[in-house]
């Protein structure tokens, strides 16, 4: 059997990036491309190359994820994730944990040690309980989000969720999503992210897919879902991905995007947003292609 190449996707959300914000996207989804890359071209798994581009993710406060997550009504950042494993379709999700440095990494091992969803303090006690990074939940709050959510400003350049998709040497597909829900959000809300086939799909089977935009639009139309059953036609993962967009529009209203790899490895996205920040890296590039606008 020969081995199969290994290719990596992420993106930093479906929004609208403003100017002095396109560096910033750009640099944090290189970087974030660059730590899965070095797992999967080790002969890593897919599942960790998903861990650790995302945890790049979520260190970063240019991204909607862990550090620099939007604010909640009441001032506190409340964080979901999700993470799924495409050759036994295992999964694992945490939603509205506070004070977790990494909530992807609390996902892939509630996703490891047994597929549930943890909300909020169990969430947080099993993070504890299992030896992963938490903090004080204030850590996670960078000056800009403070200062936005206090003058309840309109922001052009609004974050969203983070997410990652993988295909290791051995042929399995990962996916994985993180995010800090929306500015204002009410306290406990939850969006699509942590859920399966809303926020994220992997089948070894068909592909990997993670999405981001608005979780109330997304939900509905099961977007990651949508998209895997349109690669069950043999479509490219381009056309799979732009399906799921144009099903999401033709049905609810909202901004949404994806991205998608299949078992053969191909890429694909799609958004209905004005940018989305993606990166992918393949054996055949000498260094990572990085997006804020599909060409």
């Amino acid at each position: 059997m020969n081995q199969v190449k290994p290719v990596i996707v992420v993106h930093g959300g479906a929004k609208t990036i403003s100017e002095d914000k396109l560096e910033a996207n750009h640099a944090g989804c290189r970087a974030a491309v660059e730590a899965g890359w070095k797992i999967l071209r080790s002969g890593g798994s897919a599942a960790a190359a998903v861990e650790a581009a995302i945890q790049v993710l979520e260190s970063d406060q240019t991204f909607n994820a862990g550090f620099g997550s939007t604010m909640n009504s009441e001032g506190e950042v409340e964080d979901d994730a999700a993470m799924m494993d495409g050759a036994t379709l295992d999964w694992g999700a945490v939603a509205a944990v506070q004070g977790v440095r990494h909530p992807i990494s609390v996902a892939r091992k509630i996703m490891e040690d047994k597929p549930r969803f943890l909300v909020a303090e169990s969430g947080e006690r099993f993070a504890l309980e299992h030896g992963l990074e938490v903090c004080d939940k204030d850590d996670l709050v960078s000056e800009e989000q403070y200062q936005e959510w206090k003058e309840e400003a309109n922001v052009l350049d609004r974050p969203n969720t983070v997410g990652c998709v993988a295909l290791d040497s051995s042929g399995n597909l990962a996916a994985g999503t993180s995010t800090g829900g929306t500015t204002g959000q009410s306290q406990g809300r939850v969006g699509d992210s942590a859920l399966v086939g809303a926020g994220l799909y992997a089948d070894n089977q068909l592909g990997a897919c993670s999405t981001t935009g608005d979780g109330e639009s997304i939900i509905p139309v099961v977007l990651a879902k949508t998209a895997i059953d349109a690669l069950a036609e043999e479509t490219h993962p381009d056309q799979a991905a732009q399906h799921a967009i144009n099903t999401l529009k033709a049905r609810v209203k909202g901004e949404a995007g994806c991205i998608l790899l299949d078992s053969q490895g191909r890429i694909g996205w799609a958004y209905n947003s004005d940018n989305m920040a993606v990166a992918y890296m393949t054996e055949a590039l000498q260094q990572p292609a990085v997006f804020t606008q599909k060409e």
